[in-house]
């Protein structure tokens, strides 16, 4: 392994111990299995070394991490940001066994397999499916089911009003439903620890999610339930000690990569007061901050590195990325089906793939070269608004912590990053003859053609000039205004996020947006028209959905899966707005 050893030493144990070692330090451990291939660290939960050679990886908890000094030391952030990458997942752990599984499509969803725990290590499980070849489908589809605790959809029961209820009062509720204790992740398992209760979106998403949770939280604090608030912003960070960033979900397969950066506006919402409490959440965000920005260093005008693009001016702005380049461990199928007809190198695809599962937005016309097809999507190309916006809101929450607890050196440094990367954002994403802000190309140098509800970012964080909001309010009205809320797109490609479907959060990102420059007129009417979509959804089905044709106020379609019930966003956005909006009756 690389920087570390492993071993089996015996002892009391009628189990062998396993050891870590890390430099001149090594913890013993206890695993239930004859061998060392994966091991539990104290309760932590996972740290996953792959019976495979290929994985060469190690999950350390955080007294061993290699922190730095200074939260946001970006060199520091680089090594843990690869390092965390590097953890295994299913796919690493089972190899051959794995990639059968989903290419036969043995499971309905690819998410699935990738969620099922082992029931004894990895390493017996690859022998015994090794010596039973050859394997025909319900043989294979047999074993897996011996060897592994497949998760079980939810009822549709939990999340369904069974009789008539106020939709407050059903999303009330949905909370306990959706609520899960804080756990420790059984070896071999995908899933990662968690110290703390925490809420999932619900549907075939059964763990903790980034940036869905802010939405989340909306309604959790409308309904009294800060409890939850605190706890999954302790979860966070608790993510961010282990593995120097929130990862796109809490499972060992979204490591590689992170979600749009909401966890400042998370500690927003927090109403702890102990200096002790702030001072540790300020150095989760310095530490979330500087995974972002690993690579910046030494990065040349026209150059990218991981999250960071140096534009010709010099100015630095952020893109979506992934640290590895191999089909998603839950699309797996889905991906090398594309890769083989997509006619380009498959790691480039990959990881374009990737970095759009990051951007929340999997996927859309946005990403796509010729708007359309998938195989032409090209996400790390692009330097959006949206993320931007909410590093400059991540920025100023930074400086504003360090001006509270008196470290005027930081507050004056993030400050000066914060003012420097709205200048930016003004420079590069504004598209003054469309009035809007757009996606930037920085390989070839110019605008793409989508235009977007990412727009209204930059005035979701402050980011935008005073002058661009009437302009950007004027586009929204003429071209993202349907009947049913705001619109993703404007074009539609069968891809979930464009037209017809719109989103709770982006509802809720427009609002506020809008709201924060004096556009409240058009914030009420996007909050209207989307309360009036979920109110007869709901009255048709009893339930929330999580994305909704705006254009004929029905549950949306398209993408990669079915659509979802639940459901943790819609459920926060619909409860926070229908708490603080005024719409006409009928």
């Amino acid at each position: 392994m690389t920087g570390a050893m492993m071993g089996a030493v015996g002892g009391e144990s009628p189990y062998p111990r396993c050891f870590v070692g890390v430099g001149n330090r090594r913890l013993r451990v206890i695993w239930r299995a004859a061998a060392c291939g994966v091991l539990l660290l104290g309760t932590l939960g996972v740290v996953e070394a792959s019976a495979l050679a290929r994985s060469q990886v190690i999950d350390l908890p955080p007294n061993l991490e290699p922190v730095a000094a200074k939260p946001g030391d970006p060199a520091a952030a680089t090594a843990t940001y690869a390092r965390a990458a590097k953890v295994a997942t299913p796919e690493n752990l089972f190899g051959p066994l794995y990639v059968e599984v989903e290419q036969r499509g043995l499971f309905p969803d690819n998410k699935l397999f990738a969620d099922a725990t082992p029931r004894r290590a990895p390493a017996a499980i690859l022998a015994a499916f090794r010596a039973g070849a050859p394997w025909t489908d319900a043989r294979l589809k047999d074993f897996v089911e011996r060897e592994f605790r497949i998760p079980t959809a939810p009822s549709a029961k939990s999340i369904t009003a069974s009789t008539p209820k106020p939709l407050d009062e059903h999303i009330a509720g949905l909370w306990p439903v959706l609520t899960r204790p804080g756990f420790t992740a059984e070896p071999g398992s995908s899933a990662l620890s968690l110290p703390k209760p925490y809420v999932v979106p619900g549907g075939r998403f059964r763990e903790l999610y980034y940036w869905d949770s802010y939405f989340t939280m909306q309604g959790l604090a409308k309904d009294g339930r800060q409890d939850l608030v605190e706890s999954m912003i302790d979860d966070f960070g608790s993510l961010i000690d282990r593995y120097g960033h929130i990862p796109n979900g809490a499972r060992t397969y979204y490591l590689s990569r992170s979600q749009p950066p909401f966890f400042y506006a998370m500690v927003g919402m927090s109403k702890a007061s102990d200096p002790a409490v702030k001072a540790k959440r300020l150095a989760w965000l310095k530490r979330e901050h500087a995974f972002w920005m690993a690579g910046e260093a030494g990065l040349k005008p026209g150059e990218a590195r991981e999250h960071v693009v140096r534009l010709p001016d010099g100015a630095v702005l952020n893109r979506f990325y992934d640290a590895r380049q191999t089909p998603r461990d839950e699309s797996y199928k889905l991906d090398t089906d594309l890769a083989a007809e997509a006619g380009r190198p498959a790691p480039e695809l990959y990881r374009d793939l990737r970095a759009g599962a990051e951007s929340g937005w999997d996927f859309g016309s946005r990403w796509l070269a010729d708007g359309h097809s998938l195989k032409t999507i090209h996400t790390t190309d692009l330097v959006p608004p949206d993320l931007n916006s909410l590093m400059y809101g991540l920025e100023r929450a930074i400086a504003d912590g360090c001006r509270q607890a008196g470290d005027a050196a930081c507050a004056k440094a993030y400050g000066q990053r914060a003012e420097a990367r709205a200048a930016a954002i003004q420079r590069w994403l504004w598209d003054d003859a469309g009035g809007l802000y757009r996606d930037y190309d920085w390989k070839a140098k110019r605008f793409t053609t989508s235009a977007s509800a990412a727009t209204l970012y930059p005035l979701f964080t402050g980011a935008a000039r005073r002058e661009n909001a009437p302009r950007v309010a004027a586009f929204v009205r003429a071209q993202l205004l349907a009947s049913g809320g705001l619109r993703t797109t404007t074009v539609s490609t069968g891809q979930q996020w464009d037209e017809p479907n719109g989103w709770a959060p982006l509802q809720w990102v427009a609002v506020a947006g809008l709201k924060r420059y004096g556009q409240d007129a058009l914030a009420a009417d996007v909050a209207c028209r989307w309360l009036a979509t979920v109110r007869r959804s709901y009255g048709e089905s009893g339930k929330l959905v999580e994305k909704y044709d705006i254009e004929h106020a029905k549950p949306g379609g398209g993408g990669e899966y079915p659509l979802q019930d639940g459901f943790g966003w819609t459920n926060g956005v619909t409860r926070a707005l229908d708490s603080s909006t005024r719409c006409p009756a009928g």
